[in-house]
């Protein structure tokens, strides 16, 4: 039987497209290997959002190729979508599957070999290819689920809708039966996408997100559901009341900024405005005083000005979030905003970046310090970890078994999360 490794790269979405990949190729008969070198097939399910992501991909190519130089490389994924012969030249690799053509890939592979170039129109693309993956990092006990691909917007930084697509969603059906088969085996189920907001906005639906989310409710046993990142537009009254109400539902939201200057918001072709930002924030806050508010934040977009990065600044300085992700602009070629002249220097988003970086860590140990002393509800993970409705992390003093929902006791803050309280321990909240 053919041996194959599976690399994935980027985001849960993707990493649920390497799931659904790996299902693919083990009912036609393939078998996974635990090495490269052992592996007849090493596929690379890529990510494009990046130079550097596009670099790893690179990089990994190089080694493979070098390690088992007899191994037929498959590259997939957004970035075989964009760069389809620039790939194909790279040593080793034999053939190139865009996103048009994933889920066709057991069967490119099963055909005579000729080192071809799959690579369609992804904005005809209809089907939709996901299976519930394990957190990248190796949590075992949280798996994420993909329920939406592709994307309508046309944020001029972004090269992901030109890579995924229109958006698509997964039937009710089908996410209904992924959940209750999950939920046998899991206390907590990721719901993600790559614009998770706009599922159900297709022809063919009649219902929104918050909708699906109590069908789920009703209709399964899960005891936990998480919704990884909504974009602001997306985060109805009707949703974040939802999400305030129902005890099965995380408190933790995810709104993804990139700017707080309305001028930088407008040049990125993004649909709200700082304004709209935070009416979403504080009624988050409102309704659910202990939740975990985060936030996507983009440094040097090209044209931004000190006097714009000090708006971002003060505008994330005043709004309760309480971790925040940063990272410097990465231009895309292909995007309206890598052929502006106005760039803004490595060295300045870099250094805004670390700006930020702070802030949010400052933010985040404040937000810590809150629950010393109180008892919060969580998901045990391995390693003796735990994970909050709230998206902290606890070190627990009595080694549980992974898998469990259960209330937590905090004792103290540790460097990046919270420890749980022992026996032995006297308990002064701060």
């Amino acid at each position: 039987m053919p041996k194959f490794r599976l690399h994935n790269f980027g985001c849960r979405a993707s990493q649920a497209d390497g799931a659904a990949i790996e299902s693919l190729l083990e009912r036609q008969g393939y078998v996974q290997t635990e090495t490269d070198g052992s592996a007849e097939f090493v596929i690379l399910n890529t990510c494009t959002v990046t130079n550097t992501a596009d670099a790893e991909v690179r990089q990994v190519v190089r080694r493979v190729h070098r390690d088992n130089p007899e191994a037929r490389i498959v590259v997939t994924g957004c970035y075989a979508q964009r760069s389809p012969e620039e790939i194909a030249q790279l040593p080793g690799v034999a053939m190139v599957v865009g996103n048009s053509h994933k889920t066709q890939i057991a069967e490119l592979l099963s055909a005579p070999y000729h080192g071809q170039v799959h690579v369609g129109d992804i904005f005809g693309s209809t089907e939709f290819l996901s299976s519930p993956v394990e957190d990248a990092s190796g949590d075992r006990s949280r798996p994420n689920l993909k329920i939406q691909d592709g994307c309508g917007n046309r944020c001029s930084f972004c090269i992901i809708p030109y890579v995924r697509g229109r958006s698509r969603s997964a039937s009710v059906q089908q996410v209904i039966d992924q959940v209750r088969s999950l939920g046998v085996r899991y206390p907590e189920v990721v719901l993600t996408g790559i614009n998770l907001g706009r599922w159900g906005r297709e022809p063919g639906f009649d219902m929104r997100l918050a909708d699906l989310l109590r069908i789920l409710l009703n209709e399964t046993d899960i005891r936990r559901l998480r919704l990884s990142s909504v974009e602001p537009m997306d985060w109805s009254d009707d949703l974040l009341q939802l999400v305030a109400d129902s005890p099965r539902i995380a408190k933790h939201i995810h709104i993804p900024l990139q700017s707080g200057s309305d001028t930088v918001l407008r040049r990125m072709h993004r649909r709200y405005r700082p304004k709209h930002y935070e009416h979403r924030v504080r009624l988050a806050r409102e309704l659910m005083p202990d939740a975990a508010i985060g936030a996507d934040v983009m440094t040097g977009f090209p044209g931004e000005t000190d006097v714009e990065f000090e708006q971002t600044r003060a505008f994330i300085e005043a709004l309760p979030f309480t971790y925040l992700h940063v990272f410097p602009y990465s231009e895309r070629p292909g995007t309206p905003a890598a052929e502006r002249r106005d760039q803004v220097p490595e060295s300045v988003r870099k250094c805004r970046g670390r700006v930020l970086k702070d802030l949010g860590m400052t933010k985040n140990a404040a937000f810590r310090l809150r629950f010393v002393g109180k008892s919060l509800s969580a998901v045990t993970l391995e390693n003796n970890q735990a994970l909050t409705s709230n998206f902290l992390q606890v070190e627990l003093s009595q080694r549980r078994p992974a898998r469990l929902l259960t209330d937590v006791q905090i004792g103290a803050t540790s460097e990046t999360g919270l420890r749980e309280h022992s026996p032995l321990q006297v308990l002064t909240p701060n």
